[in-house]
Formats: C-alpha cells, sequence, structure tokens
C-alpha cells in the first residue's frame, strides 16, 4: 500500500512548488526512487492537465557513464537533453541514493567534462532559468545511514521537513528579504571566519519550497570583487561523491586565493580550478528551517538548517540574487553558527542581526526556530 505522505508530498509538487496547470509541460527526472512514489508523483502531476514526461535514471548506470565520459560523448547527451528542457515549462527532480558515495571514484578530468559540457548548458543556461523547478531527496536507508537514524524515524523526520508550512515560511521571511534588498555590506564573523562584501543592488529571495523540498533560506549574492578575508566551514560537505572537511577560502577582491580541507587539500583546488568563475562566489544565503538543526552530508538538507549560512563557490542564479559569475560548479557549503557549533555573528551595515544563529531585529524573529517551528 502507498504510504499516504507520498501522495502528501506529490500534491505540495505539484501545486505548490511548481503550481502546474494544463499549459504546463512538465519532466518527472527520478534517480532510484521507487516505481509506485515515481507513479504517485505522475498521477498527481496529471490531475493539473499537465503533459508529464518520465525520465528514470540509476546511479549506478550513471556512474558508468561518467567513467567513460568523453567531451563527445557529454556534448551528444548535453544536446538530447537540452533540446529535452527546451521543450519543457516545468521540472520536477526526485534524487534517491543507496550510495552517498558512488561517484567517489570517477577521475576528476571525468567529472569536469560533466560539469562544463552537460550541467552548463543543461541545468544552469536552461532548466534554471527558463523552468519552473523543484529539486529533493528521496528517502533512502543511505540517507538514514548518514543521518544517524534508523530507516522509520528518518522517513518520519523527512516528511514532517519536507511538508511544512511553507506559506508560514513565506511571510515571516519577507522583513528579511527586505532587509538585504536595501543592506549594502555584509560581514560575516566567527571561529576562522572574518569575512565582508557587498550585496547592494543584487536583490534577494526568500525560498520557501518552490524551488528546493525541504526549504527554508534567503539567498542574494555578493558583488563579485567585493569580498576580502577568511570563510572556514564547520560542516562536511559532500560534493561529487567525496566528503570535504575543514574547508577554508582566503579571499582576496572576490577570488579565492587559497583553498585547503585537509586530506582533500588537492581535489578541492581541484574543483575551483574547474574554471575561471569556479574561484568566484555566486551565492550568499542565510538559513532558517526550525526543523532541520544538524547537518546530514546532504546539500539540499543542510543548507537549510537553522541558524546557517552558505557562502557558494561558483555560478550565479540569473535575475534577483545574482551577481552575473558563471561557472559548471555551483557548490553550496554550509557554516553553523549556533551557540552549539561554536556561535557566531551576521552583519548588515554595521547592524548586528544574527547572534549564535538567532535573529534579533523584531521585525525577523519569526524566522527564529521557538516560533517557526511552532
Amino acid at each position: 500500500m502507498l504510504d499516504p505522505r507520498v501522495t502528501q508530498l506529490a500534491e505540495l509538487l505539484v501545486t505548490h512548488s511548481t503550481q502546474l496547470t494544463s499549459e504546463d509541460r512538465v519532466l518527472i527526472h527520478a534517480f532510484d526512487v521507487p516505481e509506485d512514489a515515481v507513479a504517485e508523483v505522475v498521477r498527481v502531476a496529471q490531475t493539473s492537465g499537465a503533459q508529464v514526461a518520465v525520465r528514470l535514471e540509476s546511479e549506478v548506470v550513471r556512474r558508468q557513464l561518467l567513467m567513460g565520459m568523453t567531451e563527445a560523448n557529454a556534448t551528444t547527451i548535453a544536446a538530447n537533453e537540452a533540446d529535452e528542457m527546451d521543450r519543457m515549462t516545468a521540472y520536477i527532480a526526485l534524487r534517491g541514493s543507496h550510495n552517498v558515495s558512488a561517484l567517489a571514484d570517477v577521475p576528476s578530468d571525468k567529472m569536469t567534462i560533466w560539469s562544463q559540457l552537460y550541467a552548463a548548458p543543461v541545468v544552469f543556461q536552461r532548466r534554471v532559468p527558463n523552468t519552473k523547478w523543484v529539486a529533493l531527496r528521496w528517502p533512502t536507508a543511505s540517507m538514514a545511514q548518514q543521518a544517524g537514524l534508523s530507516t522509520a524515524a528518518w522517513e518520519d523526520f523527512y516528511f514532517r521537513v519536507c511538508t511544512m508550512d511553507y506559506k508560514r515560511m513565506e511571510v515571516a521571511a519577507r522583513p528579511l528579504v527586505e532587509l538585504m534588498n536595501r543592506n549594502d555590506r555584509v560581514r560575516l564573523v566567527g571561529p576562522g571566519t572574518d569575512i565582508e562584501f557587498s550585496i547592494k543592488g543584487i536583490g534577494a529571495v526568500s525560498c520557501h519550497g518552490r524551488r528546493n523540498i525541504p526549504d527554508g533560506e534567503c539567498f542574494s549574492c555578493p558583488v563579485r570583487e567585493s569580498v576580502n578575508g577568511t570563510v572556514q566551514y564547520n560542516t562536511v560537505s559532500l560534493y561529487q561523491g567525496t566528503e570535504f572537511k575543514n574547508i577554508r577560502f582566503e579571499v582576496e577582491n572576490g577570488r579565492i586565493v587559497h583553498a585547503e580541507a585537509g586530506a582533500q587539500t588537492d581535489k578541492v583546488n581541484e574543483i575551483l580550478d574547474t574554471d575561471e568563475g569556479a574561484r568566484y562566489f555566486g551565492e550568499f544565503a542565510l538559513g532558517y528551517n526550525p526543523f532541520v538543526l544538524h547537518p546530514m552530508k546532504d546539500t539540499l538538507f543542510d543548507e537549510k538548517i537553522a541558524g546557517s549560512f552558505h557562502f557558494t563557490p561558483g555560478n550565479a542564479y540569473t535575475g534577483p540574487g545574482g551577481n552575473g559569475n558563471q561557472s559548471a560548479i555551483h557548490w553550496d557549503i554550509v557554516n553553523i553558527q549556533r551557540a552549539d557549533y561554536g556561535g557566531g555573528e551576521v552583519w548588515f551595515d554595521d547592524v548586528l542581526i544574527r547572534q549564535d544563529g538567532i535573529f534579533l531585529l523584531p521585525e525577523l524573529q519569526g524566522l527564529n526556530p521557538d516560533q517557526l517551528g511552532a
């Protein structure tokens, strides 16, 4: 029997995240997700009157494809999928994983080919700017292990977080959007971190279940060459199948001039050398999902942690919240500033707006966990 929580989630994706209508053509793209769950998302999408296309993939097959990847092969795949994406008005990604390290042994040069010749034209140049899209992880035993929970406990947590009241979150975030829209200087301070930049004229975007599930962040972007200082991240980041710990960047005039990550220092620099834009920042965001409190090495969850920020090397979004930086990578790396993770401060134009993960200004306190999660 189908878990009724799957239907609830499917309805959220269709009615809230992508707001499908009979005018839409939606691609449902699923990796290692149970067929009955995919079928339920398809069924709910069909009730909107939208035309539905489906692509089913496997991480085992994707790994083998990448192991033998060539520039010509990546170009062919990108051309096929770019044409497909050009026909779509909406996109729903359901990403399951039986092994979060499935791509760990794919050579870096193969991943670079894929990032430059597939991800850039298909994802960043088409799907992100031109469709109503939403991406989410699918709950698996592998994810439960990452989170240190039983499978049943993980599923309870997953569905509670993913289907929270996003309309309430949208209302609570409006004052933060307004503040970021009129703000110029940002300073982030904490253990190993003291970094400053401008977001003047960039704009801010509230994320409340329209593009990511789970959600809970407000993002902007630094003026490209304005970033100076040092940022040290205190969560493990799983990127391209590899775990990176103790990531630390030194930044001058917007560019990462020194990067280290313990035993993975060489690999972090290989990623940052993917292209010129990879050493500049494409996103700055504050996270505030009241139910996501601890990292689980999954970006879609970790970047929403209450009391966190992420500061992202690589590609910037177009429109509000973007600075024009272009890259084949977009690497959301998270720092938690709550007291239980060492604390930290966020300053906007010399005003302390968040301390130890708690918003201080009265108009922002609706985003604190005790209010947003009540």
